[in-house]
């Protein structure tokens, strides 16, 4: 029996490559500048040559470093709608040979056997190590190759959406950062006030929960009472990948600006009982999607365990960036988010007489969070409601927020639900300033990981359940 007849569309994954190659052919690329920008033109006529030595693999070590170095000069020197030319250039100049392509997948579909479509395979596999990968690959030669690579990535992720035959470039790029930047060859390195100024400033740059105002905020956040971690790679020895701020405290806090303050009290490290990760943030544009945050998160708790035994609480005090968007959406839609028993409740703590309209009124106000009444009677419909957007609402099968997806996903729980715990402009406008607790228990999060991934389970506490009845 013919194998690949009886296999349910085998090679669809390949005919979709198939599809961008051919959407790839019909591309016109502005190689005389009658049509397309001038500059853009010039710039394809200086570099083309250069890609045509490298297709070819002119030259020894020393000629591709050269070549390398010179294309890299040539992209960075670049406008973005430039950029986006050379990479088209480069995706089409590079693409696998389709003859040999054709080949291999005609012999897996005629494949009657296993040796056959082995074999098959194999001749398929050779024939899909495109030439880009080697292209990219000669980068690694410069000294700042790695991160003209994850800088060229960052263009690719940007402009895949007008252009998305440069997806296939995307997957050749994403195969070599991922081996690259295997969790293997990070470096943890706790960051401090004695830190180089070159890791100060990429931190205060790349901060992106609660951005850094100023040296004495980012000197409170390497205070004694705190600590920062960071994953630095051998190549790039001053760029902090992604970073984690903790603070130290007894107890979890129930508000962010508590921990933020430059003005509050030293606390002891030594008496803490409790690490809350208050911040964490990737620097990286072009890492994004090469996920090593959860990898993060625990080997700090291992530190953490061995140098701060008293620490026995390890939780998060987080953002939920699409909580007031979710909330808008269902309330101009007039959906009755809220039971009718609580509608009725609020309206009457308030002195109106329409409950249906009761809480998108209140939320209209611009004052509310600075008037003790309509706070505080906002406090209990909003956490509940706050409790349901985490645990119910998703997009297919993952929760509707991604910070809830990234924390349950490294196998989290949701603890705690905090109500104006963000009071900030950015967390008004994020969530009305609610902020979620995520609780790590290296004991369960193996187990919890398991149950989201395969079974769609989110671990909650016994506190954040109970708010959903």
């Amino acid at each position: 029996m013919n194998r690949a007849a009886s296999t349910p569309n085998p090679l669809s994954a390949l005919e979709r490559l198939h599809h961008w190659w051919s959407r790839l052919a019909a591309t016109v690329f502005p190689g005389t500048g009658t049509d397309g920008d001038a500059e853009t033109a010039r710039i394809v006529r200086h570099l083309k040559p250069l890609l045509d030595e490298s297709r070819a693999s002119r030259g020894g070590e020393a000629a591709t470093l050269e070549r390398a170095r010179r294309i890299a000069a040539i992209y960075r020197a670049a406008e973005p709608s430039q950029r986006i030319a050379i990479l088209n250039l480069v995706t089409r100049e590079f693409a696998p040979d389709r003859d040999a392509l054709e080949r291999a997948i005609s012999a897996i579909r005629a494949a009657d056997d296993d040796a056959e479509l082995s074999r098959a395979e194999a001749r398929l596999r050779i024939a899909l190590d495109a030439p880009r990968a080697r292209f990219l690959k000669q980068f690694n030669l410069l000294p700042d190759g790695v991160k003209f690579l994850v800088d060229l990535r960052a263009d690719l992720l940007a402009a895949l959406a007008r252009e998305p035959a440069l997806e296939v470039l995307k997957v050749e790029i994403d195969g070599l950062l991922e081996s690259w930047f295997d969790p293997g060859f990070l470096e943890l390195r706790r960051i401090t006030w004695q830190s180089p100024a070159l890791v100060l400033e990429k931190l205060m740059a790349g901060e992106a929960v609660h951005p850094i105002e100023s040296w004495s905020d980012l000197r409170n956040r390497l205070d004694a009472d705190r600590r920062c971690y960071a994953f630095f790679h051998p190549r790039l020895p001053d760029e902090p990948l992604i970073f984690v701020e903790i603070a130290l405290s007894k107890g979890l806090p129930g508000n962010v600006q508590l921990l933020l303050d430059q003005g509050a009290p030293l606390q002891d490290p030594l008496a803490a009982d409790t690490a809350v990760f208050y911040s964490i943030s990737n620097t990286q544009k072009g890492l994004r999607g090469i996920s090593f945050g959860d990898l993060l998160l625990k080997r700090v708790i291992e530190d953490f365990r061995h140098d701060l035994p008293r620490i026995q609480v390890f939780a998060t005090l987080s953002p939920m960036p699409g909580f007031r968007k979710w909330l808008e959406k269902a309330l101009a839609g007039n959906q009755s988010v809220l039971p009718q028993a609580d509608a009725a409740k609020l309206a009457e703590t308030i002195g109106l007489q329409q409950p249906g309209a009761t809480l998108a009124d209140m939320l209209a106000r611009p004052d509310w969070p600075a008037d003790n009444r309509l706070a505080g009677s906002l406090r209990e419909p909003m956490v509940k409601l706050a409790a349901h957007y985490l645990l119910l609402e998703k997009s297919g099968t993952q929760p509707l927020d991604p910070v809830a997806q990234f924390h349950l996903n490294n196998g989290a729980q949701v603890s705690r639900v905090f109500w104006l715990a963000d009071a900030s402009p950015r967390g008004m406008r994020q969530s009305y300033g609610v902020m979620a607790s995520y609780r790590y228990d290296l004991a369960e999060v193996e187990e919890n990981h398991e149950r989201f991934v395969h079974d769609g389970q989110i671990a909650a506490a016994r506190r954040v359940q109970r708010l959903l009845n």
